[in-house]
């Protein structure tokens, strides 16, 4: 190490361990290191980095105390408090298979496995402080958002041959900050080059990137499709490939393929709340309870653990209960209340009366008691949304809606989408959510509680008119539904529509539905005879 670099580094130690620390301790001093820090919890490190400056934070992987180095990481990595010229290493004794793709996923600076020798200490440390050194120019560029001049920085580094180790790291440097100036065609002939050379992983992703930011679909598409089935590329690979469906409003595919990275990498919660949202735009109402129940799971006794996160798991509950049969109902509201228990004990001071009320009352609509819902729901303050968060809001649309009060459901709708546009928090994915909800409510007065029993009520009074248009609007709510898909394919083939092009997007819609969903004996003899009919135009 050299003694120079050392005495000026500025050291922070994450653990919670004693003898790990004292150990990191004397090896540390052992190397020449002398202003050291040590905490042993998230909320002390935090408060430490949002008031001084370190050049080399080490991290214990395994915190116990309020959360892990995980999430830790994630946090300050995500709001912009770890500097770039900021080292970051992860320590751990742990080196299990989930472990590691997290930490390639998170892309730290280095990562010990322990036990370690003050050798191997010394080895990684050298390199990881001396490339941070050598490039600290062109961080602080980047750092202040001065990208032309982060820009010209780069490539002085890149045109002196002393600088030749750190030439791969400056080059993926260069073609981020192209794209952060938005130079997009020439980050792509930047990445073509490079590629032309070596086949570099962060060469093939940017150039995906630059495909996406210039239109150019199918070539993102085809190279990220080969991407994803590198194992180096793949949670980069399926997030990309989620961002081009979504860009296309293919969100059933974008499903697919965040689902396929949350199973990779399960304890990134903000994919969990990417899967909620897009869950919710495909009515896909299974999924949307199980990232809800997710999120709790994997933000519990850490910075990410806030009570809507409970209450939410409630909510999505009851909209899954809303579309299920009365065995599955039963189910779902006890674990609706269950997660309002683990609210209460986790968060006895919050103060959330209201939005408790608001789910008590749709619990109370789904038990076929929708004037005591209507009666407690009146009690509530309607008039301050402004103290009232988007979920709550959306919440009590839904109550509205499901009791028949449409006009204040669509008011506070109206509010959401309005909230959503001005605001930089919410997703892209929740606007468009807000939006559709807006329409469907609009166009849809029934629940989805009572369109199934409704629509099936005029079918077998020989309503076939009316039967199809509430299956529609029953296979519009409820689009994973196996039985409402098959009662709508059983009406269309009756009013002899099958053949109607204005119908081939629904029908082949639907037998998918059926076909992935289960079916009891009865079900699956109608079935066969209305596949009969279909088999030529499926």
């Amino acid at each position: 190490m050299n003694p120079l670099i050392a005495k000026e580094t500025k050291v922070l130690i994450v653990d919670d361990q004693v003898l790990a620390k004292g150990y990191m301790k004397y090896s540390l001093e052992e190397l020449g290191f002398s202003d050291i820090t040590y905490v042993d919890k998230v909320h002390l490190a935090l408060n430490k980095i949002r008031h001084q400056r370190y050049d080399l934070i080490v991290c214990s992987y395994n915190l116990k105390h309020e959360q892990d180095g995980y999430y830790f990481y994630d946090e300050i990595n995500r709001n912009g408090e770890l500097p770039l010229s900021t080292a970051f290493v992860f320590i751990s004794a742990d080196t299990t298979a989930d472990l590691v793709q997290s930490i390639v996923e998170l892309q730290p600076d280095d990562f010990l496995a322990k036990p370690f020798t003050v050798k191997e200490l010394d080895r990684r440390l050298s390199r990881i402080l001396g490339r941070k050194r050598a490039l600290q120019s062109v961080y602080w560029c980047i750092e202040k958002k001065h990208f032309p001049k982060a820009l010209s920085e780069v490539e002085l580094f890149l045109s002196k041959p002393k600088n030749s180790e750190f030439f791969p790291l400056a080059l993926k440097i260069k073609g981020e900050i192209l794209q952060s100036c938005g130079h997009y065609p020439q980050a792509k002939v930047f990445y073509q080059a490079i590629l032309n050379v070596q086949k570099f992983t962060w060469a093939q992703l940017g150039l995906v990137k630059t495909f996406l930011h210039l239109n150019e679909d199918e070539a993102a598409e085809k190279l990220v499709l080969r991407l994803a089935f590198k194992p180096e590329s793949q949670l980069a690979a399926y997030d990309l490939l989620m961002s081009l469906q979504i860009k296309h409003g293919d969100f059933d595919t974008a499903l697919e393929c965040v689902l396929m990275a949350s199973e990779i990498s399960p304890r990134n919660i903000r994919r969990h709340k990417t899967v909620l949202d897009l869950s919710r735009i495909t009515h896909d109402y299974h999924t949307q309870f199980e990232a809800a129940k997710k999120i709790v799971k994997f933000a519990k006794n850490s910075i990410h653990d806030m009570p809507e996160h409970y209450l939410n798991v409630a909510r999505a509950g009851i909209d899954y209960a809303m579309t299920s049969d009365d065995e599955q109902t039963q189910t779902l509201v006890k674990q609706a209340n269950e997660y309002i228990r683990q609210f209460r004990q986790a968060f006895p001071k919050a103060e959330m009366q209201d939005q408790i009320n608001v789910i008590n009352a749709r619990l109370m609509y789904l038990a076929d008691e929708k004037d005591n819902a209507k009666s407690l729901l009146e009690q509530l303050d309607n008039e301050h949304w402004e103290n009232e968060t988007i979920e709550a809001l959306l919440d009590k649309a839904k109550a509205f809606h499901e009791i028949g009060l449409h006009s204040r459901s669509q008011e506070m709708l109206l509010e959401i989408v309005r909230r959503c546009a001005e605001s930089n928090q919410s997703s892209e994915i929740f606007l468009r959510y807000a939006e559709q909800e807006q329409v469907e409510k609009s166009r849809i007065k029934q629940s989805s509680k009572e369109l199934n029993n409704s629509a099936v009520q005029r079918f077998q009074q020989g309503d076939i008119d009316n039967a199809l248009h509430t299956f529609s609007d029953a296979f519009t709510l409820m689009p994973k539904n196996p039985s409402i898909a098959l009662n709508l394919l059983q009406v269309i083939t009756i009013k002899r529509l099958h053949g109607d092009d204005t119908y081939q997007k629904t029908i082949r819609r639907c037998v998918r539905t059926v076909e992935t969903g289960p079916l009891n004996d009865e079900q699956e003899s109608r079935y066969t005879k209305i596949r009969e009919l279909l088999d030529d135009i499926v």
